[in-house]
């Protein structure tokens, strides 16, 4: 795990003995990391999910603006991804399920002195909130801290 992003959608994809594995590498090379769950018709959901847990979590401080707005631009670059540029869920009569991640550190471990970034993966499944007219969609986000 050299870098953020990788870092990150490798951690999105793993589950069981991998995820732990992941993990314990990532944190080896400085990374942060957590995982979660969300699913709705709502994009504020989604939103709050991700900030919720990433506050909880001690990744940002929930008080200081930079953390906040750097994590919002990873979330809707995802976002943006996994709606492929057409963004709304419910008003479209979309829903999705989804694994995120969120990831803080060196943007790659061999520029550390770069600061710090957050990188956020959105893995799951959208479409018709009709069961079984779902597919897979995955999108990622990065932005400097």
């Amino acid at each position: 795990m050299e870098q953020i992003g990788r870092t990150a959608i490798m951690f999105a994809l793993s589950d069981g003995e991998l995820e732990g594995q992941i993990r314990k590498q990532a944190e080896t090379k400085g990374f942060k990391m957590i995982k979660g769950k969300v699913g709705s018709m709502s994009t504020e959901k989604i939103f709050a999910a991700v900030e919720t847990a990433a506050q909880r979590e001690g990744l940002i401080r929930k008080d200081y603006y930079r953390d906040t707005h750097a994590l919002y631009h990873a979330i809707l670059d995802a976002f943006v991804g996994i709606c492929r540029g057409q963004l709304g869920l419910g008003d479209m009569l979309r829903t999705v399920g989804l694994m995120f991640t969120v990831v803080k550190g060196p943007r790659t471990v061999q520029h550390s002195e770069d600061g710090e970034w957050i990188a956020v993966v959105l893995y799951g499944t959208i479409g018709a909130p009709v069961k079984g007219y779902e597919h897979e969609t995955i999108g990622l986000g990065i932005n400097h801290l």
